[in-house]
């Protein structure tokens, strides 16, 4: 059964009893990517998030040290409150952790990214069938040639997240996408994946495969897991991200971040 209060689904990922991804819980609540790096990394990523919008839009960064993010929920605690986080030590992965109170640094700065779980609740109100959801399975990613804006070590390409719509629901989802920049806005794609250097929609590189059907068109919205790719080739000592599909559920209301 999904968990429909955000502070609730924390709780219950902190002492364990939750564990999976997050898509399809808390609807109407804004959903989060999480990057974590040394303050002297920190500067630059920033940058590239600000050069990059619609693959890393920021939503909170901390101060160095600040485990605590009070704008994004009560009580909440980066260090305990992600289903699953990946720790990267000069670029590579060397654990995927349930808490990551033992990597915790005081000079850690954490920046919170907009989710495309979060426009999902949007599509949904719409009536739109999201496939991801009613398969129960987490939302394909696949790695594109779509080139990113360098910042310093930061850069390399995109990430997308694809979702299919018949025609007349495919021009809906993106009226409703556009509402939500903070959330990736509008898809960036829609149709042959071959055009953006998808080789094959069944095997995507993050998440899992989905149904699409002979009438139907996919489409592809910029995805949070972007960064992973420029952190895994910039190399910092240390970064911690979330695992794909596993996000920081905060307590902002996806109305708030609308633009219209």
């Amino acid at each position: 059964m999904p968990i429909p209060n955000p502070r609730e689904l924390r709780l219950a990922v902190r002492s364990g009893q939750f564990t999976g991804h997050t898509s399809g819980h808390c609807r109407g609540f804004v959903q989060g990517n999480v990057v974590i790096l040394p303050e002297d990394w920190a500067g630059e990523f920033l940058r590239f998030c600000q050069l990059n919008p619609k693959p890393c839009p920021l939503i909170a960064v901390s101060d160095a040290g600040q485990y605590s993010l009070p704008s994004l929920g009560a009580e909440l605690d980066i260090r305990t409150d992600v289903p699953c986080y990946r720790v990267f030590e000069e670029g590579r992965l060397v654990d995927e952790p349930a808490e990551i109170t033992a990597y915790w640094r005081q000079d850690l700065v954490t920046f919170v990214l907009g989710c495309s779980f979060s426009f999902e609740e949007a599509l949904l109100t719409d009536g739109l069938e999201i496939r991801n959801i009613s398969e129960g399975v987490n939302v394909p990613m696949y790695r594109t040639s779509i080139p990113c804006r360098s910042s310093g070590r930061f850069g390399g390409n995109m990430v997308v997240s694809m979702r299919p719509f018949k025609a007349a629901d495919a021009i809906r989802a993106i009226q409703v996408c556009t509402r939500f920049p903070s959330m990736h806005g509008a898809p960036i794609h829609l149709g042959d994946p071959a055009q953006i250097g998808i080789g094959q929609l069944k095997k995507p590189d993050f998440g899992n495969s989905v149904t699409v059907h002979t009438d139907e068109i996919p489409l592809f919205w910029a995805c949070g897991v972007t960064p992973q790719i420029a952190l895994e080739q910039a190399m910092p000592p240390l970064c911690i991200t979330h695992s794909p599909g596993s996000m920081l559920v905060t307590d902002l209301l996806n109305s708030q971040l609308a633009i219209m």
